[in-house]
């Protein structure tokens, strides 16, 4: 389950949606992340643009992976503006086993901000400022690929 909402995120209410959805599911795991913005380099908080089509593509394959492990993968990203101190992604693993969701949410975490198409920008004195220094390409992206 991938969901997209505008500004920050309801960590509390999120969680416990997904928790509530699973609680009967014989999952003997439930491990979420949860990435907040943080006070650094003079932001007010930062923005995100999603492309949907890409990221729903490379969520499914997540989906399939976890899958095949007997686990399922859920996702919350922000679009817009968040500010600081609140969340901006969420994702959580449920497993029947707490190595496979251990192991299975880092690799996810680490391939979503390597791969994932979310494009982020500094809000800073009202402006919106690409954050190039702290982007990764996307792998096959630009003009030549």
């Amino acid at each position: 389950m991938l969901k997209l909402y505008d500004g920050g995120l309801e960590v509390a209410s999120i969680l416990k949606e997904w928790y509530t959805e699973e609680s009967t599911s014989n999952y003997g795991a439930f491990i979420p992340f949860v990435g907040t913005i943080r006070d650094e380099d003079g932001i007010d908080g930062l923005s995100f643009d999603i492309y949907e089509p890409l990221l729903e593509k490379w969520f499914e394959a997540w989906v399939a992976k976890a899958k095949e492990q007997g686990a399922i993968i859920k996702m919350a990203h922000s679009r817009g503006d968040v500010l600081l101190h609140e969340s901006s992604y969420i994702a959580s693993v449920f497993s029947p086993k707490r190595r496979v969701a251990l192991e299975f949410i880092d690799a996810f975490v680490e391939d979503f901000k390597a791969s994932a198409p979310i494009w982020k920008y500094d809000l800073k004195n009202g402006e919106r400022i690409y954050a190039l220094e702290r982007s990764t390409a996307i792998e096959g992206s630009g003009l030549l690929a």
